[in-house]
């Protein structure tokens, strides 16, 4: 199966992408024919400063590589290297009613959390779609609050091969994360354009205090707490091992434990699981010219399929480019 997913450059990445999306895709790696693009195009909704998104679209290559997506694997590689990819975002806007964008809850609460309405943030879903549909993906992993764009794009590659009369492009599936919803530490989801989150690779004292900083009940150390509407418990239950997910569990329910405590816990179990990572990243930060490498070389091979389709898309509405031979010296990125 092809399994096509990206993510963001917009803010250093946190324990949301990673439990909600990126550790699934170093799982699938193995079994499948992965596709993962650094989506720095989508980025520019939200950071618009040229220096500080090179920066984080390294972050993002910097943290995949140290958490162990293995590029002989997997295709890693920047979004805008596949320039096919705008092109197709366009033609799909010339068969996709404003209504269904209209319906975009992502849009929606952006706004609402004060993010400008931008064009791009309004027709996000278009070039999301793109993404998925450029490729010929058969899974899309996703959360459960991301099924929607999913649908969206069943819905624009049926506009396109009702428009044409021809199956051009390939109906994807969302293949859903049982880690769902990740919370940030103030209980609402974890992202960063809230900035409420626990980033991934910040040193361990930073990464404590913030899970510090997560928000609890008042409920007395003395009594009994539900593990099922804490905050921490939540975190932890997605990270630990299951006989340590069920031995919190009972102290919840029996008292005598504070939340404190519950987020020491919590602070360890990260460290245990990203320490590792932290020290392949900083070994990968001294070598740039692997990443780039690495970034390269999955780019030409994701950019050959999006050209075959590309090819197919064009022949299919009418549209007709000239062969015009590249100057010598052409690279990708």
């Amino acid at each position: 199966m092809r399994v096509l997913s990206g993510i963001q450059s917009s803010g250093k990445l946190h324990l949301g992408n990673y439990l909600g999306a990126m550790r699934q895709h170093i799982e699938l790696q193995e079994p499948h024919d992965c596709f993962f693009f650094i989506a720095n195009y989508h980025s520019l909704t939200t950071v618009q400063d040229a220096k500080l998104l090179r920066q984080l679209t390294l972050d993002v290559a910097l943290d995949y590589l140290a958490l162990g997506l293995d590029p002989n694997k997997a295709k890693l590689f920047r979004q805008s290297d596949i320039p096919e990819v705008t092109e197709l975002a366009w033609i799909l806007s010339t068969v996709t009613g404003m209504g269904l964008l209209e319906r975009a809850t992502s849009y929606k609460d952006k706004v609402a959390k004060g993010i400008s309405p931008s064009m791009g943030l309004f027709g996000y879903p278009l070039l999301m779609a793109a993404d998925i549909l450029i490729y010929r993906s058969d899974w899309v992993p996703v959360g459960k609050d991301q099924v929607q764009h999913i649908e969206m794009t069943q819905d624009m590659a049926g506009y396109f091969n009702t428009t044409f009369g021809r199956e051009v492009l390939k109906r994807p599936e969302a293949k859903l994360n049982e880690a769902m919803i990740v919370p940030g530490v103030d209980g609402q989801k974890m992202s960063k354009s809230y900035g409420n989150a626990i980033n991934l690779f910040d040193s361990p004292a930073e990464t404590k205090k913030r899970i510090m900083s997560i928000k609890t009940d008042s409920t007395p150390v003395a009594d009994p707490k539900n593990p099922e509407t804490c905050n921490v418990f939540a975190l932890y239950r997605l990270l630990a091992r299951p006989d340590e997910v069920s031995a919190l569990r009972e102290r919840y329910l029996k008292g005598g434990m504070g939340y404190g405590e519950a987020k020491t816990m919590l602070a360890e179990v990260v460290e245990c699981v990203l320490g590792p990572a932290r020290q392949r990243r900083e070994a990968l930060v001294k070598d740039p010219s692997y990443v780039q490498d690495v970034l390269v070389t999955a780019a030409r091979k994701a950019r050959a399929v999006a050209q075959e389709v590309m090819e197919d898309v064009r022949d299919a509405c009418g549209i007709v480019t000239a062969r015009i031979p590249l100057p010598s010296g052409e690279r990708v990125g």
